[in-house]
């Protein structure tokens, strides 16, 4: 019994050892251009398209999403209207929150709490926890949700979900700014 219980704690230890190794940074992208400025990207309209990866890798979801962004002062709107592979449509209205230095809030309906982010360089971090529908009850998940700006029209966004630490499914998402 004893030699299982040190066997596990090896097992977990090296887990976490090796996850902190290979955790990006935000500050790793601290000197990549172009700068992402999360204000002047999502305003006006952008067009994305994206897929949701299970854990093994498989596409299980599909979609399309038109967005408007509207910013005054430090806050923003963006609008996120969603058409999954399935036909089914849903909306989700962000509102955001310049900080300053680099840092935003957001809020949402399905959002637990605050979403905070981080943005250097090129790339943006948000973390927050979402609360989402699965066959009639609601799963509140982690995502660490990283965003790249590629030039001044195309962002790529990936995001891992996860729930108490195990790792759920992956999002990418492509965007592509319409208008200023």
């Amino acid at each position: 019994m004893i030699d299982r219980i040190r066997l596990l704690l090896i097992i977990i230890f090296m887990a976490l050892v090796a996850s902190a190794c290979s955790t990006a940074k935000i500050s790793d992208y601290s000197q990549e251009a172009p700068a992402l400025a999360l204000r002047q990207y999502f305003t006006g309209e952008v067009k994305a398209w994206g897929q949701v990866q299970d854990r093994s890798g498989k596409v299980v979801k599909r979609f399309t999403v038109s967005l408007l962004g509207v910013w005054q002062d430090n806050e923003g709107k963006l609008i996120e209207d969603f058409v999954f592979s399935d036909g089914t449509k849903q909306q989700r209205i962000w509102y955001l929150k310049d900080l300053g230095d680099g840092r935003y809030e957001g809020r949402a309906d399905d959002v637990v709490g605050v979403a905070h982010g981080i943005a250097q360089g090129n790339a943006l971090q948000w973390r927050y926890t979402l609360r989402l529908p699965v066959d009639g009850k609601n799963y509140d998940v982690a995502f660490n949700d990283w965003m790249y700006l590629h030039d001044n029209k195309t962002l790529v966004n990936r995001a891992e979900m996860s729930k108490f630490g195990i790792h759920l499914a992956d999002i990418t998402l492509f965007f592509q700014k319409v208008s200023p």
